[in-house]
């Protein structure tokens, strides 16, 4: 009897479980904003300005994070934020916000290569950084290529190995100041040296500001995962509930053992950088506790933490690609789907791209590719705030229709404070990223130009699909709730 291939699915396969989910949120917000920038916040802005900072910052995540969570939960779209954007706000805005996300997370990509091969240089120094990115795209590619739930997985033990990283470091932390271990007990009097626990003035708390908005960007991720977790309407509000207590535990907690422990005045704070992981503070806190391994140890863990921000982009950027191509924003053919679900055509473009931006690194003295990583980085708060602005319309609209809201799986509390709150927040981070360069006087009109040129871009594309496809703002009573993507 002659037998037929069964044909490929319709749709991406459910394969995320609720651990899965739980530790990708978890997970999203660890990586080197923590074991490495953390130093530099400290020394910029003093342990009281590097926790007021990363505090407030903190909360506007958690508020963005429930705003997602009810989005998500009501309806699980792997094209999330553009879906979002397109179905209660404008479609032009929703392909705007599409191409924008894809475009942070593809060049990012390139980024985490290119810190990778830096890192695997701390044990093997002379060897080609070509090869090592080439392997390390191949692994997180790979990843992707098997099925949804590799890329869970991955992420699951990815994710474990920074939480007992932070575990353990907390834990020694705590002991440390009670002089319990290393010998001397440091109290609280590193909060009151020099002119701490505030340093820099206002200047160098907005500076901390900055750079912590840049720490918490993947927290997202969470909403692009939602369409194909087993159970969203469960398992995306138990792990939104995760952000509040990790942001406390993680990043808080983190940075009040440093300042306890590290004065803000220590030279080794301002050098946390990826080339030199023996001055991570966290690798600082462990040596004076005597253990010795200490910076081979967190190079092993800061390298685990830059292969899980690539294998989360290529995730990521991948299913925004797709629900594009379904959606009609993008080139048909990337909305295929092979037998296991994956959407392979998007997959090849995004790691295409994410190599070629790659090899752009190594040409030049990178010029191409610090501008292509500096436009980049402006493209996650774009994200931040569409998601404000679509759980803002979302509500109005749902309520316009006369919906009710207790019919909500998962419903955000302080609406509209915490939507309101984000947004304006969101907006004080964008307009002061290059503020160093306007207060000095001396203005480095390209560093500037770099820094912002993502702004004008992404208007350019939101304004150019709305002119040519003559869009509008979605009356209230008229967004689309009932239909469902492919």
């Amino acid at each position: 009897m002659q037998q037929t291939s069964s044909p490929p699915p319709a749709s991406l396969r459910k394969g995320l479980k609720s651990r899965h989910m739980t530790m990708i949120a978890l997970g999203g917000s660890i990586g080197t904003g923590l074991f490495l920038a953390s130093g530099s916040a400290i020394a910029g802005a003093g342990p009281g300005g590097a926790l007021l900072a990363y505090a407030t910052i903190g909360i506007m995540v958690f508020f963005l994070m429930t705003s997602l969570g009810e989005l998500a939960t009501f309806m699980p779209e792997s094209g999330s934020f553009s879906t979002y954007a397109g179905r209660f706000v404008d479609p032009a805005l929703g392909f705007a916000m599409g191409w924008n996300f894809w475009y942070n997370w593809a060049i990012t990509i390139a980024a985490e290569l290119s810190a990778a091969t830096v890192l695997i240089k701390y044990w093997f120094p002379e060897t080609n950084s070509a090869l090592w990115s080439l392997l390390f795209l191949l692994l997180i590619l790979g990843l992707n290529i098997l099925s949804v739930k590799g890329y869970g997985e991955s992420e699951y033990w990815f994710a474990i190995i920074k939480v007992v990283t932070v575990i353990l470091f907390l834990i020694v932390g705590v002991l440390m100041i009670f002089g319990i271990l290393g010998g001397k007990a440091y109290g609280f009097s590193n909060f009151t040296a020099g002119d701490a626990p505030f340093h820099g003035g206002f200047w160098g708390l907005l500076g901390v500001f900055m750079a912590a908005g840049f720490s918490f960007q993947g927290t997202e991720l969470i909403g692009v995962a939602a369409g194909e977790s087993e159970n969203p309407r469960r398992n995306v509000p138990r792990a939104i509930r995760q952000v509040f207590w990790r942001i406390l535990i993680f990043y808080i907690l983190a940075i009040l053992v440093i300042g306890l422990i590290i004065p803000y005045t220590n030279p080794n704070l301002l050098k946390s950088e990826l080339s030199d992981i023996a001055v991570s503070p966290f690798t600082l806190v462990f040596e004076k506790a005597g253990l010795a391994v200490a910076a081979s140890v967190m190079n092993a863990v800061i390298l685990t933490s830059v292969l899980s921000a690539g294998n989360s982009g290529m995730y990521a950027s991948t299913r925004v690609l797709y629900a594009l191509a379904k959606e009609g924003k993008a080139p048909r053919f990337l909305g295929r789907l092979n037998a296991r679900g994956i959407p392979m055509n998007a997959l090849l473009v995004t790691a295409a791209v994410g190599m070629l931006a790659f090899f752009a690194s190594l040409f030049g003295d990178g010029v191409v590719y610090t501008w292509l990583l500096n436009a980049s980085g402006m493209c996650g708060f774009i994200t931040w705030l569409g998601i404000a602005i679509s759980h803002y319309r979302f509500r109005r609209a749902y309520v316009a229709q006369g919906r009710d809201l207790n019919d909500l799986p998962y419903k955000a509390r302080w609406f509209p404070f915490g939507p309101l709150f984000a947004f304006v927040l969101c907006i004080i981070v964008v307009i002061g990223q290059d503020y160093g360069s306007f207060t000095s006087g001396d203005i480095d009109w390209a560093g500037a130009a770099a820094t912002y040129i993502s702004i004008p871009l992404f208007l350019v594309i939101w304004l150019g699909y709305k002119f040519i496809h003559k869009t509008k703002v979605i009356p209230l009573d008229q967004c689309d709730f009932e239909s469902k993507s492919e």
